[in-house]
């Protein structure tokens, strides 16, 4: 069971950062020229903390 929650909040964090990304750059009035590196750092951080977080508190912390 535990996959099904990681895969459900590795597809919310996907969402999340596109939407941020996409909302970071209609602030900044155009799109950032290596985008994919700009979502990665953001998705990156977010995912981390979140998995452990999510094993932290599931009993399994690595």
């Amino acid at each position: 069971m535990e996959i099904v929650y990681f895969t459900i909040v590795a597809i919310g964090l996907y969402a999340g950062a596109d939407a941020l990304l996409d909302w970071i750059e209609r602030r900044r009035g155009a799109r950032f020229e290596h985008r994919q590196l700009v979502f990665f750092a953001i998705i990156l951080p977010l995912a981390l903390v979140s998995f452990w977080l999510m094993s932290a508190l599931s009993g399994n912390p690595s």
